[in-house]
């Protein structure tokens, strides 16, 4: 995709949606699940949780900022606010965050439409990687293939 500094290829936007409906699957199983305010005497699992939504949600933010284009930064922004809104649901609990979960899976829904169009965009502007001089050790785009 032209402009595109993160999902740049075919290949990684289809990993990225791959990702992001199984998120979306794990967002929905939140509708049943309860989560407890996060307290210090509460069990270790739920600080690791904690700590990696804190960090998926970190990441998340840095590639919205560095997105190339409007479509890959408003993918990002859908999949950062999910992220977030889940960190909130694991701190505050279901009674303070119930709407949380909601959140969670509109944002990850709008992030699927997202990328499914982000997939169909015409494949001239998706960039294509030449591996063809892979195997015996050829960069591809060098100098010599060039000439």
């Amino acid at each position: 995709m032209r402009g595109h500094r993160i999902l740049n290829t075919r290949k990684r936007v289809v990993v990225a949606l791959v990702h992001t409906v199984v998120f979306l699957g794990v967002a929905v199983l939140g509708f049943f699940f309860a989560v407890a305010p996060l307290r210090m005497a509460s069990p270790p699992s739920a600080w690791i949780v904690a700590a990696i939504y804190t960090i998926v949600s970190s990441v998340l933010m840095w590639l919205t900022a560095i997105a190339g284009t409007r479509i890959e930064r408003l993918y990002f922004a859908f999949c950062t606010t999910s992220a977030g809104f889940g960190l909130l649901r694991q701190l505050l609990g279901d009674p303070s965050m119930h709407a949380a979960v909601y959140v969670r899976v509109a944002m990850l829904a709008c992030a699927v439409i997202t990328g499914f169009s982000m997939l169909s965009s015409p494949p001239q502007s998706l960039q294509r990687i030449d591996v063809s001089g892979a195997a015996s050790g050829e960069i591809a785009g060098s100098e010599g293939e060039r000439g």
